[in-house]
């Protein structure tokens, strides 16, 4: 198993790779890519999401197919046209607008698999050590609500089978409510159960310490900063050089001061997670996917408009995007070390019974 903040990085770099090209062949590399991890990396104690990427696929792929074919009339082979009396609809539906929807949604696609891949094999424990340390308690209350959403699917399950084994069948709103009300006394019944676990252990039993009056000016200025480089950026163009640098003074001190409240806060680790080869050679896989997406931007850029032809392939370009793949190889040789190893005990043991 990966540091978290490895696999936030790999998800990061997938999001950034996907966003940066809408070439339709590159986007089927990342998402087999994808795919692969998510089927040879094991679950552990993460969280599989309730929609699969296919299932995500079959409806976000047509529906952006279809918002994009009535809403952009731009293209050369045109299909068929509608009523020019049709608000935002009305006008030309072309094939190329239906294409470019469809690459979308395969974006999309992949995104949602990288991120449900994220959220499969993070322990809830390590989503809260991503937290700053000043925000600890905001992370406490967020990986806990994550957790109630799975608990929470399975006493459905369980309350609708007892309720099916006692006749009862679903065919209104009214035949809702045996199923609701257990659903939410079972929920109410958790929550009194976590929280007097957690005052019993101490969580929040201490005093609060009162922050300087300077650290809550920086934080102010820095906000002010940010919305003011924000608001100029967006309405004052020749301004867009001093824009920005106001945005990234005011990002820095807000991130001073989050970085020094964090200091004041006491952390302990029951568990200390050590730093692998496995860990630096996936850094080392979404680093060279980065490297090729930012300098090969040119390769990456593909558009249907304004008529549908076949779309570039670049092999440096896919081979980099196989950086991705790091963590499937990565855990496929420590399985198959394992597997080595386990027979070779095995052996030793049988030897050691024949010479007995």
């Amino acid at each position: 198993m990966f540091d978290a903040r490895v696999w936030l990085i790999w998800a990061l770099a997938t999001l950034v790779t996907a966003s940066s090209t809408r070439n339709p062949l590159y986007i089927i590399v990342l998402l087999l890519t994808t795919t692969v991890v998510s089927a040879t990396c094991p679950e552990g104690e993460g969280r599989r999401a309730p929609l699969s990427p296919l299932r995500f696929a079959t409806f976000a792929v047509p529906l952006s197919t279809v918002f994009n074919a009535l809403t952009v009339h731009f293209g050369h082979t045109v299909l068929f046209r509608l009523p020019d009396w049709l608000p935002l609809m009305g006008g030309t539906v072309t094939l190329e607008a239906m294409s470019f929807g469809a690459v979308n949604g395969l974006t999309l696609t992949v995104i949602f698999s990288a991120f449900s891949v994220f959220n499969q094999v993070t322990p809830v424990r390590d989503l809260i050590r991503l937290a700053p340390r000043a925000f600890h308690e905001g992370g406490v209350v967020l990986s806990i609500a994550l957790t109630f959403i799975p608990q929470t699917a399975r006493s459905l399950n369980r309350i609708r089978d007892a309720q099916a084994v006692r006749g009862h069948r679903v065919r209104g709103v009214r035949d809702w409510v045996p199923i609701v009300v257990p659903l939410l006394v079972s929920g109410l019944e958790r929550a009194m159960g976590l929280a007097e676990a957690m005052v019993a252990r101490g969580y929040g039993a201490v005093s609060d310490e009162a922050q300087p009056v300077h650290r809550a000016g920086v934080l102010v200025l820095g906000l002010l900063a940010l919305l003011g480089g924000w608001l100029a950026y967006l309405f004052r163009p020749a301004w867009q050089t001093g824009a920005v640098a106001m945005m990234i003074v005011g990002a820095a001190l807000v991130g001073v001061v989050v970085w020094v409240t964090g200091r004041g806060v006491r952390h302990t680790v029951y568990r200390e997670r050590r730093w692998t080869l496995g860990d630096s050679l996936v850094l080392a896989g979404c680093a060279l996917t980065l490297a090729i997406t930012l300098t090969q931007s040119t390769a990456l850029q593909y558009s249907p408009y304004p008529r549908l032809e076949l779309p570039p392939f670049a092999p440096i370009v896919g081979l980099g995007m196989l950086g991705l793949l790091v963590p499937a190889v990565v855990t496929l040789g420590q399985e198959t070390t394992e597997s080595h190893q386990t027979k070779g005990i095995g052996q030793q043991a049988h030897l050691k019974a024949d010479n007995g």
